[in-house]
């Protein structure tokens, strides 16, 4: 493992201002207002709003992940844990069966208590993973941080990194500034009628522009260690989409002039349709080759050359360097 420092919940830890985080945290579930819909349902009693959530986080599944990016994977895999449950349900959503659920609740054998997600945690941590890495949490904030200060008084010592879908409440996301050391978003698209047509939430671009800029003003510019390992900072994804370089334009263009030309990206080319997505058009097809070359393009245009280095040769083919 790279020789990391002290992640920075640690002091949130040590002075009890994660202790204070917490006890907010919980007080949003009451009349859900964690994430930006706004819900309202009391989960503390079980009651279901969009993410189909209650009072316990359900992990569908957890362990090293290799496939992530390249200054999160590093030797020994990214500690991923994988929440049920989502607040955008995408139609083309690759991870369905476990983002779109309807039924059992707390009482579902996902379902976990504080303790035991302290105990995922520090079990990823003893296997050498080099981080942990929280997939899809926006709705489950409190119940992680309850786990953390677990965890923490047990030896968790790695950072944690949140990855989202970038429909994430500001005011959430400051709960957790010293907590997240690595913000992981995907800016998906640009436009509302996109975001409407493919998503339960139509107002994602001007959420997620806001999220991504309280994001990047909490950790700043990716940063990598003497290992290769990400250490803090934001790091952003954004999936090609076939038919919608516009959309691609649009985000790149944000993070190059709203966010910061030196901002870390994995531009994605491996849309395939899945879920609801074989019947809509264009949608229904995988990503042409000639489409990501055009994104690539659109990239180096607006000055962002901080790409994963996963794409790296492609990349370097299509510059001609």
């Amino acid at each position: 493992m790279g020789k990391n420092k002290n992640p920075s919940y640690l002091k949130l830890y040590h002075d009890k201002t994660l202790a204070n985080r917490i006890q907010a945290a919980w007080k949003l579930l009451e009349e859900c207002s964690l994430c930006p819909h706004q819900c309202g349902v009391n989960r503390l009693e079980g009651q279901l709003g969009i993410c189909r959530i209650g009072a316990k986080a359900r992990v569908a599944s957890f362990g090293p992940h290799f496939g992530e990016e390249s200054p999160l994977v590093g030797c020994n895999g990214s500690g991923t844990i994988f929440f049920e449950g989502c607040n955008l349900l995408c139609i083309f959503c690759q991870n369905n069966e476990i983002s779109h659920i309807d039924k059992n609740g707390d009482a579902s054998p996902q379902a976990v208590d504080d303790l035991q997600l302290a105990e995922i945690m520090l079990h990823l941590q003893d296997q050498g993973c080099h981080n942990i890495n929280l997939v899809t949490p926006s709705h489950v904030v409190p119940h992680i941080l309850s786990a953390l200060h677990h965890a923490i008084e047990k030896g968790l010592r790695i950072p944690l990194v949140y990855n989202s879908g970038g429909y994430d409440s500001v005011d959430t996301l400051r709960l957790l500034d010293g907590v997240v050391d690595i913000y992981m978003p995907d800016c998906k698209f640009i436009s509302s009628g996109t975001a409407d047509k493919y998503t339960s939430a139509a107002d994602y671009p001007e959420i997620m522009k806001r999220a991504v800029i309280e994001m990047f003003d909490q950790v700043g510019v990716l940063q990598i260690d003497q290992d290769g390992l990400a250490i803090r900072g934001l790091l952003v994804r954004h999936l090609v989409m076939p038919g919608h370089l516009d959309e691609t334009e649009g985000v790149l263009d944000f993070l190059a002039k709203e966010v910061s030309n030196k901002t870390y990206i994995n531009i994605m080319d491996q849309y395939r349709p899945c879920h609801k997505a074989f019947s809509v058009i264009p949608i229904n097809r995988p990503l042409a080759g000639e489409e990501y070359d055009q994104a690539q393009s659109m990239a180096d245009r607006k000055g962002l050359h901080n790409l994963d280095k996963r794409n790296w040769k492609r990349v370097m083919r299509f510059l001609r360097l």
